[in-house]
């Protein structure tokens, strides 16, 4: 299967069968996403029976809120997670899987929104934040293929390589160890020539993020702490000097609480739920590649993500799977036309693969700020919420999760990496999310017919190396 084959801008059933063989109809099965058929990590836990009493509640079980539960023990408190689904149902078993320094703003930025003082005590804290994560999974022995080789950021135009060409002057400048790569470069470490450059942060690395969460999960349950599945907290509110969070009828009664639920808040809006723009994210997976293209593609194991506006990633991951995705609803009514982008992305990349079909898809939600910049709420005695990565969620959600265990128990809110705020605000925040999910359809619906690429002054796909 080639060129127009896979490529109309609106492909037909039969086409996206071939491509996407898992689909139904037009959206997305929950069973067909990657991480959850290939975790070798396992994880249940039964739903809250009884109501009882404990130093701190988490509500949310992904990276921050299981993160903090894991910290709290390590402090000697009790604490118990309410997780409305499955550990990692949201965006912790969803996402690309990159551990990455600091932010997607570049650091003048972050000082620009921030001041001084604050920007350099986040930018400070999230550089350390992969070696917090990999020295994380190897003290719990959390299987989930944790690769530390480095990511790396693609030039997909000339003006993308000048804007890493900056990211790499700024980041120098407050000392991340940046390497800034020529198209000749990273053509040799993507296996593709479709790039102008490259910024290699050796930091960073790549790991299976749904058994990252559930190697969490059972590491926080070894020290003690309860979680609790199928739990959804309808009602939360102050009494009696207690924070009582309800749940399946029963209620959790708390000196502290913390509210984890990020891009996928659900069952109570007061006394506080978080404002942020939901944005999707799409990701389709091959079957293991070859052996011989295997060694031709990623042969470093470093995870990737472009400039381009409507962004991309593309990674393998330890059995070999290329896993490419980008900004889309795959179980919206533009999934057909993520998935044609993604199969045309896949060939003009690498030309090897074209016709390749994707054996894995699946879609996230990604809780996006106004400024790029992750929130802390104290909405009120004793009781933070954590949200908005915007897109960043490993490292800065298990950094966040456990400086806020911290600073909870402590009673120490300079151990935040921001400071908290009483309350924030996403105006047209459903507008918004609308318009990235259009923007998004819009391009990959271009793109799907092969004209893009030429437009944005990218090589075209007979210039990728082959095997």
């Amino acid at each position: 299967m080639h060129g127009r084959a896979i490529c109309a801008a609106r492909p037909t059933p039969s086409t996206i069968r071939h491509i996407c063989p898992w689909r139904r109809g037009s959206g997305l099965s929950s069973e067909v996403n990657l991480w959850r058929a290939s975790s070798r990590e396992h994880f249940a836990a039964p739903p809250l029976a009884t109501s009882r009493e404990v130093d701190l509640a988490v509500i949310g079980g992904g990276f921050t809120g299981l993160a903090a539960a894991l910290e709290a023990r390590r402090h000697g408190a009790s604490v118990c997670v309410l997780e409305a689904q499955t550990v990692g149902h949201g965006g912790s078993g969803r996402n690309v899987g990159l551990v990455n320094a600091g932010l997607w703003l570049p650091p003048e930025a972050v000082i620009a929104r921030m001041g001084p003082t604050g920007g350099k005590r986040l930018i400070d804290t999230l550089a350390e934040a992969p070696q917090r994560v990999f020295d994380l999974i190897a003290r719990e022995g959390i299987d989930c293929e944790a690769t530390r080789n480095g990511t790396l950021h693609l030039a997909h135009a000339p003006a993308g390589l000048r804007d890493l060409q900056e990211r790499y002057r700024q980041g120098r400048a407050h000392g991340a160890p940046l390497r800034l790569l020529d198209a000749a470069e990273t053509a040799r470490r993507t296996g593709s020539r479709a790039f102008h450059g490259a910024l290699f942060d050796p930091r960073a690395g790549t790991i299976q993020p749904l058994s990252y969460a559930r190697g969490l999960a059972r590491a926080a349950v070894r020290a003690g702490a309860e979680v609790h599945e199928q739990s959804p907290v309808t009602g939360l509110q102050r009494a009696a000097g207690q924070w009582q969070v309800t749940s399946r009828g029963q209620s959790l009664r708390a000196r502290h609480v913390l509210v984890a639920t990020n891009a996928y808040h659900l069952g109570f809006h007061d006394p506080f739920a978080p404002q942020i723009v939901g944005v999707h994210y799409c990701q389709y997976a091959t079957d293991p590649l070859p052996e011989p293209l295997r060694r031709s593609i990623l042969a470093g194991g470093e995870g990737c993500w472009d400039t381009a506006l409507v962004m991309s990633s593309f990674r393998l991951d330890q059995a070999g799977r290329l896993v490419i995705g980008g900004i889309g609803n795959g179980d919206g009514p533009a999934g057909r036309v993520h998935a044609a982008w993604a199969a045309r992305k896949l060939a003009r990349l690498f030309p090897d693969l074209a016709g390749l079909p994707f054996r894995h898809g699946w879609s996230g939600r990604i809780a996006m700020t106004g400024d790029h910049i992750p929130k802390i709420v104290a909405f009120g005695p004793q009781a933070y919420a954590c949200f908005g990565y915007s897109g960043r969620g490993i490292g800065p959600g298990t950094v966040f999760g456990t400086q806020a265990a911290r600073a909870l128990l402590l009673d120490r809110p300079d151990l935040l990496p921001v400071d908290p705020l009483r309350q924030h605000r996403e105006g047209f925040a459903g507008l918004r999310a609308a318009y990235y999910e259009a923007g998004a359809s819009a391009v990959h619906a271009i793109a799907a017919q092969g004209s893009v690429g030429a437009r944005a002054g990218l090589p075209q796909a007979g210039a990728s190396s082959r095997a």
